[in-house]
C-alpha cells in the first residue's frame, strides 16, 4: 500500500514539475519586474511621510510585500487545477462574489472611503474589496456560458449572448450602488472584449457601447456618483476650474509627473513626492512616483513591460486549443490592459479620475491578489496547451 501511494506521490510531483517548467517565462520576468518596480515606487511614495512622523518607515513596504506573497500563493493555486476544471466551479465563485459585493452594502460590515462603500475591514488593519476579485468570477463565467454555448455553430446565438451579459449585468449593478465607477468601467470593457471575440454579432457590441455611454450620462444625471465622484469628473473636463480643491490633484499629478526630465531624481528624492503634494500616491497614483523619481526612462520601462504581459497573453490566448481558454485569455488580459490605460491616463489628464490602482504596481491587498489570480490563469492555460 505505501509503495502504491509513493508511486502516485511521484507521479503528482512530476505533474506539477512540468507544469511550473511549462509557464511563459517572458511573461513571468515581466509580472516579476513589474512588481519589484511597484515595491520600489511603493516605499518611495511612503517612507518620508512615515519618517516625518516618527513612524515605522517600513509600514507600507512590509504589508506590500506580504500582499505579493499571498498574491503569489494565490496564482500558484491557480495553476495547479487544469482551467477545464475550473468551469465546474464556476457558480460558487461567482455565488461568493455576489456575497462579498452585497456584505459590503451592509452598514456595520462594509468600509466607505472616498465616497465609495466598497471594502469590509478585517483584523491588523487589513482591508479586502470584493469588486476586484469579483472581475475573476465574472470573466470566468462569461467564458462557460459563451464556450459552451457555441457547440457546433460558428458563433453564439442572441440567447447565448443574453445569458453571459445576465452573469455579468447583476454583479455590476452591485457595484454601482457602492458607487464605484471606476471598477464598472474595466469590468466593462473586458465583458465588451470577450463578447466581440466570442464571434457574437456586432449588433451586441453596438448596442453594448450605446448601453455604456447612456449608462454613463444617467448615472451622473440621476445622482448615482457621489458629490466627491462627481467633482473628479468635472475637474478631468476643467482642471482650472477649481484648483485649489476638485482640480488639485490631477494639477499636481502632472506637475510631478513632468518634473522628472528623462532620467528622474532619483528614488526617495523626488520633491513632490517626498512633500506630499500627490494624494493617495502610493495607490491610484503611483505612476506619479515613476515619472518624478524614474524619469521618461524608469516610465517607459514600465510601460515596455506591461506591453510584455499583454503580448504575451495574446500568444497564449492565439495558441489556446479550446474556445473557453481563450476567452479567459482575452477577458484577463483586457482588463490588465483597460486598467492600466485608464490609471496612467488619469495621472496625466488623459482619462477621467476614477480611483483604479495600476496593476502590480500600485499599493493595495485586493488589486494585487486579483491580479496575480489572472496571471495565473494566463499560465495554467499556456502550461497546458501544446505546441
Amino acid at each position: 500500500m505505501s509503495t502504491i501511494t509513493s508511486q502516485n506521490q511521484r507521479r503528482r510531483n512530476r505533474k506539477r514539475g512540468s507544469i511550473l517548467k511549462g509557464f511563459d517565462p517572458l511573461l513571468s520576468v515581466a509580472i516579476v519586474g513589474l512588481l519589484v518596480i511597484g515595491t520600489l515606487l511603493v516605499y518611495a511614495a511612503t517612507k518620508p511621510w512615515y519618517v516625518s512622523l516618527g513612524l515605522d518607515p517600513e509600514y507600507y513596504l512590509k504589508r506590500h510585500v506580504i500582499n505579493i506573497v499571498i498574491g503569489g500563493c494565490l496564482a500558484l493555486s491557480a495553476t495547479l487545477i487544469d482551467y477545464r476544471l475550473i468551469r465546474a466551479y464556476t457558480p460558487i465563485l461567482w455565488g461568493a462574489g455576489v456575497l462579498g459585493l452585497i456584505a459590503v452594502l451592509i452598514p456595520g460590515i462594509g468600509s466607505t472611503v472616498n465616497g465609495a462603500r466598497a471594502w469590509i475591514s478585517l483584523p491588523g488593519g487589513f482591508q479586502i474589496q470584493p469588486a476586484e476579485l469579483v472581475k475573476i468570477s465574472i470573466i470566468i463565467g462569461i467564458a462557460v456560458i459563451l464556450s459552451e454555448g457555441v457547440h457546433d455553430r460558428e458563433e453564439p446565438n442572441n440567447k447565448t449572448v443574453a445569458q453571459a451579459l445576465a452573469v455579468a449585468a447583476f454583479p455590476i449593478f452591485l457595484i454601482l450602488l457602492q458607487p464605484d465607477m471606476g471598477t464598472v468601467i474595466i469590468i466593462s470593457a473586458s465583458v465588451l472584449t470577450i463578447v466581440a471575440v466570442s464571434g457574437a454579432s456586432s449588433r451586441w457590441v453596438i448596442g453594448l457601447l450605446f448601453v455604456a455611454l447612456l449608462g454613463s450620462f444617467t448615472a451622473v444625471k440621476v445622482g448615482v456618483l457621489s458629490d466627491y465622484q462627481v467633482k473628479r469628473l468635472q475637474s478631468f473636463v476643467n482642471p482650472s476650474a477649481d484648483p485649489q480643491q476638485s482640480g488639485y490633484q490631477l494639477r499636481q499629478s502632472r506637475i510631478t509627473v513632468g518634473s522628472g526630465g528623462l532620467l528622474g531624481k532619483g528614488l526617495f528624492n523626488g520633491p513632490q513626492t517626498n512633500g506630499r503634494f500627490v494624494p493617495e500616491q502610493h495607490t491610484d497614483f503611483i505612476f506619479t512616483v515613476a515619472g518624478e523619481e524614474l524619469g521618461f526612462a524608469g516610465s517607459s520601462l514600465i510601460l515596455i513591460l506591461y506591453l510584455i504581459v499583454l503580448l504575451r497573453g495574446f500568444r497564449i490566448a492565439r495558441r489556446s486549443e479550446d474556445l473557453f481558454g481563450r476567452l479567459v485569455c482575452i477577458g484577463v488580459i483586457s482588463w490588465f490592459a483597460f486598467q492600466a490605460f485608464e490609471n496612467i491616463g488619469m495621472t496625466m489628464g488623459l482619462m477621467p479620475m476614477t480611483g483604479v490602482p495600476l496593476p502590480f504596481v500600485s499599493y493595495g491587498g485586493s488589486s494585487m491578489f486579483a491580479n496575480l489570480i489572472g496571471v495565473g490563469l494566463l499560465q495554467n492555460i499556456h502550461a497546458r496547451t501544446r505546441g
